[in-house]
Order: C-alpha cells, then sequence, then structure tokens
C-alpha cells in the first residue's frame, strides 16, 4: 500500500468535526468525535512502520531525536491545509504511538463559546490569579484563549504566554502578545516565569501548573502586581485550591493560603457534556469569584465551607456545577440522564432541576 499521507487523515478528520487524532498499533486511525472514540473507515489497522512513517512526515530533527531516545515529544503541527495541531508521540508495549488534538486556526470569543461576562471581568483584573480547572479534553486552553484574546481586544497591555507547545497563534491588536514554547523558547515553565518578571509584563499565561516550582512562581507573580492565568486538571474550586495548598510543604502551607487569600481572583472548572442531539458537546461549568467571604476561608484553612458559597453566591455571578447542568437541561441542551452521570452529588441536582432559576 502506498504511503499514507497524514495531511488527508487531518483533513477528514476535520471535516467530521473530530476534536482529536490517533494512532496505535493494530487499529486503523481512530477519532473522537463528540467525546467517543470510533474506527476511521477506510485505512488497514496501523502496524510500527506504518506508524514510523507518520513521526517521520510530522517531526523537525530535534524531536526526532528526542523520540529516537525513546522519550515522549510535545510539539505542534502545521497541516499542508495550514491548520495547528498539538502532537504527543509516546510509546506502549514498545511500540509507537500518537495523539494529535485538532485546534481552531480562530480564537474564539466568549461569546462565541456562551462562556458567562464574569470570566471577561476576571480578564480585565489588573492584578491575581485566575485559574481554569477541568479533565483533560475539557476545553481548558480554548477558554484561556478566548480569554486572553478578550485582554488583547479591551486594553493596551503587555501579556507573555508559556505554553507546551503553542496552541493559538494570538495577533498583537490592542495589546502586545509575546508567546513562549516550552523546549523551543525557554526549559521550562518554572523558568520561563521567574524569567518573565523581568521582561515587563502585565499578563502572564501559564499552559499548565504541573509542579511546585511553577505553582510557587506563579502565585508569587500573581502577588506581586500581575494578572497570571493558568490550567490545572482538578474539578471544582475546593478541590483546586486543596491540591495548590497540598502542593507546598507543610511549613509553607500557611504561607500559601495566606498568598492565595490575597491575590486569587477566580476558579472556573469545565467539563464537555455531549448535547442531547447527539451531535456535539457543551461546557458545564462551575464558577467561583473570591470574595471576602471565600478569602477568609482560604486563609482560616476552611476550604470545606466554599462549595455552599459557590451554590448561594447567584448574586456575585458564582454557580456549582450541578447548577449548571440543571440548567443545561431545563434548557434542552442536555438530557436529565447525561446530567446524572456528570452531577457532583445527585440529589443536589435533582433539586436545583426541580426549581426556577
Amino acid at each position: 500500500m502506498k504511503n499514507i499521507d497524514i495531511n488527508d487523515i487531518l483533513d477528514e478528520a476535520r471535516k467530521l468535526e473530530a476534536s482529536d487524532v490517533h494512532f496505535t498499533a493494530g487499529l486503523p486511525p481512530i477519532v473522537r468525535l463528540h467525546g467517543s472514540i470510533k474506527k476511521l473507515s477506510g485505512y488497514p489497522d496501523f502496524n510500527e512502520p506504518m506508524i514510523i512513517n507518520i513521526i517521520n512526515q510530522i517531526t523537525s530533527i530535534k524531536h526526532k531525536q528526542i523520540i529516537q531516545k525513546g522519550e515522549d515529544a510535545d510539539f505542534s503541527f502545521v497541516s499542508v491545509a495550514g491548520h495547528r495541531h498539538r502532537v504527543n508521540v509516546y510509546r506502549q508495549r514498545g511500540y509507537h504511538a500518537i495523539a494529535f488534538r485538532l485546534l481552531r486556526n480562530d480564537i474564539p470569543t466568549l461569546k462565541d463559546l456562551s462562556l458567562p461576562p464574569l470570566l471577561g471581568e476576571f480578564a480585565l483584573r489588573p492584578r491575581g490569579l485566575v485559574l481554569v480547572t477541568g479533565p483533560t479534553g475539557s476545553g481548558k486552553s480554548t477558554t484561556l484563549a478566548a480569554m486572553v484574546d478578550h485582554i488583547n481586544r479591551s486594553k493596551n497591555s503587555h501579556i507573555i504566554t508559556i505554553e507546551d507547545p503553542i496552541e493559538y497563534l494570538h495577533t498583537h491588536k490592542q495589546s502586545m502578545i509575546n508567546q513562549r514554547e516550552i523546549k523551543v523558547d525557554v526549559d521550562n515553565f518554572a523558568v520561563a516565569l521567574r524569567a518573565a518578571l523581568r521582561e515587563d509584563p502585565d499578563v502572564i499565561l501559564v499552559g499548565e501548573m504541573r509542579d511546585y516550582e511553577t505553582i510557587n512562581a506563579a502565585v508569587t507573580a500573581a502577588e506581586t502586581g500581575h494578572l497570571v492565568m493558568s490550567t490545572l486538571q482538578t474539578t471544582g474550586a475546593a478541590e483546586t485550591l486543596d491540591r495548590v495548598i497540598d502542593v507546598y510543604p507543610p511549613h509553607s502551607q500557611g504561607q500559601c493560603r495566606s498568598q492565595l487569600a490575597n491575590s486569587l481572583v477566580g476558579v472556573i472548572s469545565q467539563t464537555l457534556v455531549p448535547t442531547a442531539d447527539g451531535r456535539g458537546r457543551v461546557a458545564a461549568l462551575e464558577i467561583m469569584s473570591c470574595t471576602d467571604a471565600i478569602g477568609s476561608m482560604i486563609r482560616e484553612n476552611k476550604i470545606f465551607q466554599i462549595p455552599s458559597v459557590i451554590t448561594t453566591g447567584k448574586s456575585k455571578g458564582m454557580f456549582s456545577l450541578d447548577q449548571d447542568l440543571a440548567r443545561l437541561t431545563r434548557q434542552g441542551f442536555i438530557t436529565e440522564q447525561t446530567g446524572m452521570t456528570r452531577c457532583q452529588d445527585s440529589k443536589e441536582y435533582k433539586r436545583f432541576l426541580s426549581m426556577a432559576m
């Protein structure tokens, strides 16, 4: 069989509106469509030489060397059609495998994503820490890109993004944007964050807070007069705050709570839920705004009380995941069965479902 062109497969996946494409030994190309995986018809089962051929089509000499050492490689790939993709090459059972995330070339607005106006308010704060959280593939990067674009359209700022790899390409509008890619422009997130403080930024976007060094640098930057936006793979505001604090050594956790209480702007937790018509997915959110009351709870180590404050914080723009799932159900975007599978507390979800909100 003639060599298979990766560009053809990626173009076909985009026509299907898939979010991801996977290559693994013993299967044809696999696409993720509206949250579920399915085989791409018309292709044979791939073997190791066929996967190596795909790797050779998409990698630079530098990334080939990383892969040949047996290490995972993260990078971006632009197809012949000009579409951007986030790529991870890894090994499983001694064979190579590839995961492509299909990215949009355009940057959606907050309105395009049906995100509440409070996110725009978060983005325009002069300083503080904004966290967007959720499981892998829940649209965190897209939400952050829309928030950065909102700043870019609205005010004169210097925005520095630190990403692994760069996903959305921003152009200078009202703001100046410098985008740094890990392993291309700088070694790691922590180094880039420390350097950013010497680069006169107003806004710093950190692609992911993965370790203590990065989290500590991000919290410190937010406390010293910058707006810092980042992501964590957590669900819910309370769990997110616990995760950040638990990364610190025990003797420093009190100081971390104090820093968060002073600098946190808000936490947006999101997950993508299949729509009732089966033709797509919609984002269900939990939004926490760091009010004085919540700041006191963080400082006093009473984070377990925060979920109840979110539930009753409608006047501040806050709502829980179960409240948002109930709203999506009432408006016909998702089925009640789907809401039941995604809610945090089925009794609360049903209670919110019966309320006119």
